[in-house]
C-alpha cells in the first residue's frame, strides 16, 4: 500500500482540510548497476577529494556555489536551514483559475491528495466538487523537502490532485530558440491545410492511457532474459531514416491513405469515420442529398445503403 510522502492541510479562505499527499505515478525504470568490461567487477562511486585523492566521509562534505570560475562560496547546511522557506505544513490557495488557462509546460509532478481524517472528508469532497463543476484549479505555494513549490490543487477522476509547477523563471521563451524565426517566414497553402486537418481526423480518437505502454522497457526486459538463458545476441545494423520530405503535398495525401486502410484493416468500420471520410463513402455510394446532410445522417444513411 502507498505511503502518503508529506502530510498538512489546504486552506482557502477559513477553511481547512488535512490531507496526506501520495505520488501519483510510480517509477518503472529498469536500473543497471556498471561493471567493467571483461574482469566483469562492479564499478563503485566514491567521494574522493580531487587534489589528494582521498575519500572524504558524508558528513565532512559541504555545498559550494561557484561565483566565478574556479571559484566557490561554501555554504553551510545551518546557514541554508535559516533561509529555507519554513517548515509550515499548510498549502494556503492564493487564488483560483481556470485550467484551461494554465499551459502544461508549467506542470512538474503530479501527487493525489487524499483527506487525512475523517472529519476532513466533508471539506475534501466540497473543494472537489466545485473546483470540477467551474473547470479551475488552486494556485498554492508550499514548502516540502526544503523546497518552496509554486502548486496547482486541481479535480482528477474524482478526488483532488496537486500539480508542482515550475516557476515563471524556470520556463524558457520558446521564441528565443535558435531557428525558430523561420517559422515566421513560412505560409501555409490552404490545400496543405485541408490535408493535414484530413490527416488529423483520420488519426483521432478517445484518449486511453492504458493503450500506450512502455515497449522499449518491454524489449530491453526480454532482453535481459534471453541474455539470462546464455542466449547470444545479435545487434542487426540501424535502418536507414526516411530523409526529407521533399513534396509535403504528396507525403501529405500518402498518409491520409495510409491512415485510412489502417482504420479499414481494424475494424472500427463507419462509427469511427470522420465527417469528411464519411461523405466520401456516401459519393462512392452515389447517396441522395449528401452534400447538405450531417455527420449523424450520413452515418444514417450509409448504414442503410450497406
Amino acid at each position: 500500500m502507498a505511503r502518503p510522502v508529506w502530510t498538512g492541510s489546504i486552506s482557502f479562505g477559513l477553511v481547512n482540510l488535512p490531507v496526506k499527499l501520495f505520488s501519483a505515478v510510480e517509477d518503472h525504470s529498469i536500473r543497471f548497476h556498471n561493471f567493467e568490461r571483461g574482469s566483469g567487477e562492479r564499478i563503485r562511486h566514491r567521494r574522493v577529494a580531487e587534489e589528494s585523492g582521498h575519500e572524504v566521509d558524508h558528513d565532512q562534505i559541504v555545498k559550494g556555489y561557484e561565483v566565478r570560475p574556479g571559484e566557490h562560496v561554501i555554504v553551510e547546511q545551518d546557514e541554508l536551514e535559516a533561509v529555507e522557506p519554513g517548515r509550515s505544513r499548510s498549502v494556503e490557495i492564493e487564488d483560483f483559475v481556470d485550467l484551461a488557462s494554465v499551459d502544461p509546460v508549467h506542470f512538474d509532478r503530479t501527487y493525489y491528495l487524499a483527506p487525512a481524517d475523517e472529519g476532513a472528508a466533508r471539506p475534501y469532497k466540497l473543494l472537489q466538487t466545485v473546483l470540477d463543476d467551474a473547470g479551475k484549479v488552486g494556485i498554492a505555494r508550499f514548502a516540502m523537502r526544503g523546497k518552496q513549490h509554486l502548486a496547482a490543487v486541481r479535480p482528477l477522476d474524482g478526488v483532488l490532485a496537486i500539480e508542482t509547477m515550475h516557476f515563471a523563471d524556470e520556463v524558457r521563451d520558446p521564441h528565443s530558440l535558435e531557428g525558430i524565426e523561420l517559422v515566421d517566414e513560412v505560409e501555409v497553402a490552404d490545400r496543405e491545410l485541408g490535408a493535414a486537418r484530413q490527416l488529423v481526423d483520420s488519426l483521432s480518437t478517445d484518449w486511453n492511457a492504458a493503450e500506450y505502454q512502455d515497449t522499449y522497457r518491454q524489449r530491453v526486459l526480454e532482453l535481459i532474459e534471453r541474455k539470462a538463458e546464455g542466449e547470444s545476441i545479435v545487434v542487426d545494423e540501424p535502418e536507414e531514416s526516411g530523409g526529407q520530405v521533399l513534396d509535403l503535398m504528396a507525403a501529405l495525401e500518402a498518409s491520409v491513405s495510409e491512415a485510412k486502410n489502417r482504420r479499414a484493416e481494424s475494424g472500427s468500420g463507419l462509427d469511427d469515420m470522420t465527417r469528411d471520410e464519411l461523405y466520401e463513402e456516401a459519393q462512392r455510394l452515389d447517396i441522395d442529398g449528401r452534400s447538405s446532410m450531417s455527420k449523424p445522417e450520413l452515418l444514417r444513411a450509409l448504414k442503410r445503403a450497406s
